[in-house]
Order: structure tokens, then sequence, then C-alpha cells
């Protein structure tokens, strides 16, 4: 059965040499070979403001860049995001991306007193690549800001469930490169 996939590549230099860019591309690669419908965003490609008030957020127009985007994660069922690890979270220009794509006219609608959310019925996985081991960034530093994406943007706008990739040392050897590079492929052929 086919998937209908939206891979995010969240790097923001829009140069697209980074080992992060590698892996959104074998990742996509692999699910189109399979049959998997893609569709890719590059963030560092794109026009993206800041939104500065609760206002603009809530009520303001998306410029056409980000109708397209919410378009895209509309019509996908599984999306999948890359990014690398900065300061401790994601880069700057991914999380303005992530703020004007789930705005709440989008990504959930207020009943009454509630939110209710509006993107159920996908799945997403996060693909984070850190300088640091991944497991010192698992169990010292809690992966703080990969559960706040899971639980307060993802899983708020209903996305559930969301699987991670956190792949740490990246500077490291080539063949630990190569080792993610298929595993990214594994996982694009099999939609996860």
């Amino acid at each position: 059965m086919s998937t209908r996939i939206l891979v995010i590549d969240g790097h923001p230099d829009p140069a697209g040499d980074r080992f992060g860019n590698a892996l959104a591309e074998a990742y996509a690669s692999a699910a189109a070979e399979r049959g998997h419908e893609v569709r890719r965003l590059r963030v560092a490609r794109m026009d993206v403001a800041f939104i500065r008030t609760r206002a603009e957020w809530e009520e303001g127009e998306p410029s056409e860049a980000i109708r397209a985007a919410q378009a895209d994660a509309a019509w996908a069922n599984h999306i999948v995001i890359f990014y690398p690890l900065w300061l401790g979270t994601l880069p700057a220009l991914l999380k303005t991306f992530l703020e004007q794509l789930f705005r709440p006219s989008f990504a959930f609608h207020r009943t009454g007193d509630r939110w209710q959310p509006a993107l159920t019925g996908r799945s997403a996985r996060l693909v984070v690549t850190m300088g640091m081991p991944s497991f010192v960034y698992r169990w010292y530093f809690r992966a703080h800001s990969v559960k706040s994406l899971e639980r307060n943007v993802l899983g708020f706008c209903g996305i559930r469930p969301v699987r991670e990739s956190l792949i740490g040392l990246v500077e490291g050897s080539p063949e630990r490169r190569r080792r993610w590079l298929g595993r990214m492929r594994e996982l694009g052929r099999d939609a996860m």
C-alpha cells in the first residue's frame, strides 16, 4: 500500500550539502522508489516570516509558500522532519516555519473553550542530527526539545504516533554515516 509522505528538510543552510540533507534525500528517494508518493520541502529555501503577536498567529493570513506547505501537510499521512540540534533545540528558522505551518486555522480549531486537533490520522518521524553522542542527549538532557516537538506541537495537532531517530556524532566516521544513510533508506522504503 502506498503512503503519502511529506519530507521536511529543516536544516537552515541553503547550500544543501549537510549530512542532514543527505539523510532526507536518502529517505525520500527510497520511499519514492518503493512506490510511495513523496513531496519535499526545503525550509532553507523558503521565505518564512517571524510571527510577533498572538493576533498575527491566530488571525493573520499565511503567505503563499506557507499555504502550499499546509496543502502538502494536509495531503500527507506521514510527515518526516529532518533537522540539526542547535543550542539544544531545533534551529530558529525551522521553529518559525512550524509556527507558520501549524496555525490554529489549519492545525487545530477552537470548540467552545477547548482546542480540537485537525491533523489526526497522520504519523510522523523526527530525524535529529547532533555533534554529541545521542545517548547523552537522550539520557542526560532527556531529549527535551524532541519531546516538546512531539507533545506540544505534533501531538497537539493530532499527529500520532511520532517516532524519532537521534543521530549523534555526525562528524564521526564515514562508515557510521553510511550506516545511517542505509537506515534512512530502510525507513523510507517502509514509510516509517
